[in-house]
């Protein structure tokens, strides 16, 4: 068995890998500065970007909760795989044979990455298999829903052939164990051994946001099958189908370029949505759309505005509207607008493109209404307008739908609308509004008790914002930044020389400690290794220090102010020597040896303090 991988390796392949390249396949990153990228952050909810990543320094920082790393620490945390599959996996994407400390090539890794390799090689079995002779149904199932040999091919549409273990033995002779097979849901178990998950069915591979396989969706295609019409992948260490969303490897770059998503509700309906020009279209696998769907689509949008869009397509039926209903129960947690978008006699957009084409499909997204208003008109549709007591029962069923909104520009227009649909007084729907969102709000707050942060969560944390406001802090403060961000471009011996000097405020000294012991601040990631070094409480204020925003229009700007910082910095232990000596020269005679040594040192103090004046 190999050993560790060797250190040399794994320096090579973080400085080779742009970590923003990493990241901004989970989550929308904007321009925030010299050098600085922001987002919604991956590790806790939030409304306004607070995550921000420096691709320099290999290196990302939440402001809000208050998780940092580099590009291994990032893959760890979210993939949860180990050190070692992180490297391996980001050596496979560069094409980087890794050694290992006994001399050995790299190994066949364990664990989760042998259950994404399991996985592709299943879907490329699935694909080859749609060109057999046996595959004619799926390929018919196809061909009748509008979809040609290059469709399937762009969504590695495949096909699972009859029988109980085709797929099994195919991957048995890749070298994947029974063990492994199972683990990644693509075989049974039975009272006679494993067996094929897949059979008999036509099979789309559901990636994650990377473009992993990690699980499959297969449509029954034969009347002796007596699967259900859908069968899914089950949940694995990998696939967890609450947070799965098929097309969105597809759909990403558009989504977070205009900021704008289509959710529908099958996979035909996502290649259909696609195929006419809707490229922003993704769909759940299995389940309904709930709220860790809204936490990835929001990452993935940068969904810190209230400009961006996602449109819902639902059947007008009673399941059409259930759903509805519980999306609209979750559409609060976007900061973008939510509408509905309804096919024209209940078609949806698969049907619909087959019947009248693509520009149908476009049309279908120019004819969505607020979801607002899709769900006051399944509120009041129940109910009989023409009568006293129906408008009433409307009235009580839909004014809490406009009591939920916060917005103090929404709500009013809202209580007009809905007193228009109703023929009802507007000034009586507002006081029914009014009353119910104080009913609302008596009710959580007498029910919920008032958050509180741990006890250990805060108490100690220093933060760029706890630091007090003086021009001394100030100084050291963005001296430190400079450094930290820029110091691989800095003069090595007048970053050292400032270092040199203690700094006057305790957490920015410990900062000051660790990076004055750094080795190299030539060296590609040494910033993130001195901020690891920072001793407690204060390692979470250096890596605030990394990844803020530094003061300056671009990088070669950056580099002379953080150079003009550091020599202000020594111009003040300068300074502070010379104030000494002019206070020692008072005490002793002016012709004694002492004496001759202070002016002499005060005339050294005035040329060292020009010449740095003057750039030196």
């Amino acid at each position: 068995m190999a050993g560790r991988i060797r250190q040399a390796d794994v320096d090579e392949v973080k400085a080779r890998t742009n970590i923003a390249d990493i990241i901004g396949e989970r989550v929308a990153l904007k321009s925030a500065g010299v050098g600085s990228l922001k987002g919604l952050c991956p590790f806790h909810d939030e409304r306004s970007p607070s995550f921000n990543v420096r691709p320099q320094a290999g290196f990302y920082h939440c402001f809000g909760c208050g998780e940092s790393g580099d590009v291994y620490s990032f893959l760890r945390a979210m993939d949860h795989v180990t050190f070692t599959e992180a490297v391996e996996r980001l050596a496979g994407r560069l094409g980087f044979t890794l050694h290992y400390e006994d001399g050995g090539a790299a190994p066949e890794t364990a664990g989760r990455s042998r259950l994404y390799a399991a996985n592709a090689a299943a879907a490329e079995y699935f694909r080859a298999q749609l060109a057999t002779p046996e595959a004619d149904a799926a390929r018919s199932f196809l061909g009748q829903r509008g979809f040609d040999a290059g469709a399937a091919a762009h969504f590695g549409v495949g096909y699972a052939p009859k029988g109980w273990s085709n797929m099994h033995g195919a991957l048995r002779k890749l070298g994947f164990s029974d063990e492994e097979l199972s683990a990644a849901g693509l075989v049974s178990q039975g009272q006679r051994g494993v067996y094929d998950r897949f059979r008999g069915r036509v099979v789309w591979p559901i990636r994650d946001v990377t473009g992993q396989v990690i699980g499959f969706g297969a449509r029954r295609l034969y009347d002796d099958d007596n699967g259900p019409k859908y069968l899914n992948t089950p949940e694995t260490t990998i696939y967890k189908k609450a947070q799965v969303l098929y097309g969105l490897d597809l759909a990403k770059r558009d989504i977070s370029r205009e900021h704008r998503v289509v959710v529908v509700e099958g996979y035909t309906d996502v290649m259909a949505c696609h195929l006419a020009g809707i490229t922003t279209a993704i769909a759940t696998c299995g389940t309904a759309f709930g709220s860790d769907h809204i936490t990835v689509l929001r990452r993935v949008m940068g969904d810190d505005s209230t400009a961006g869009e996602v449109v819902f397509t639902f059947d007008p039926d009673a399941a059409g509207q259930k759903a509805a209903l519980r999306a609209f129960a979750d559409a609060k947690r976007f900061n973008a607008q939510t509408y509905v978008a309804t096919g024209p006699e209940g078609l949806d957009p698969c049907d619909l493109r087959l019947a009248r084409g693509d520009g149908a499909v476009r049309a279908l997204m120019d004819a969505k209404v607020p979801m607002v208003e899709f769900v006051l008109d399944q509120r009041v549709s129940g109910f009989d307008l023409a009568s006293v007591e129906g408008r009433v029962g409307a009235l009580r069923s839909a004014a809490p739908v406009v009591a939920e909104l916060r917005d103090p520009l929404l709500q009013p227009e809202y209580v007009r609308v809905l007193a228009r649909r109703l023929g009802m007084d507007t000034e009586a729907v507002r006081r029914e509004v009014g009353r119910v969102g104080r009913g609302g709000r008596a009710e959580a707050g007498a029910s919920a008790e008032p958050a509180r942060a741990p006890a250990d969560e805060t108490a100690m944390r220093v933060s760029l914002a706890s630091l007090p406001r003086s021009p001394e802090v100030g100084l050291e403060r963005d001296a430190l930044m400079g450094v930290l961000q820029f110091g691989h471009r800095m003069d090595t011996t007048l970053v050292a020389r400032a270092l040199d000097l203690p700094f006057r405020h305790p957490a920015l000294d410990a900062v000051r400690v660790s990076i004055h012991s750094a080795p190299d601040r030539q060296r590609p990631g040494w910033a993130v290794d001195a901020v690891a070094t920072v001793r407690e409480p204060y390692r979470s204020l250096a890596a605030e220090l990394l990844a803020g925003d530094f003061p300056a229009l671009h990088d070669d700007e950056a580099v002379a102010s953080a150079h003009d910082l550091v020599r202000r910095l020594i111009m003040r232990g300068l300074d502070g020597e010379k104030s000494e000596l002019l206070g020692a020269i008072q005490r002793v005679p002016a012709a004694s040896e002492e004496g001759r040594r202070i002016r002499l040192r005060l005339r050294e103090l005035d040329a060292e303090r020009q010449a740095l004046a003057d750039g030196a």
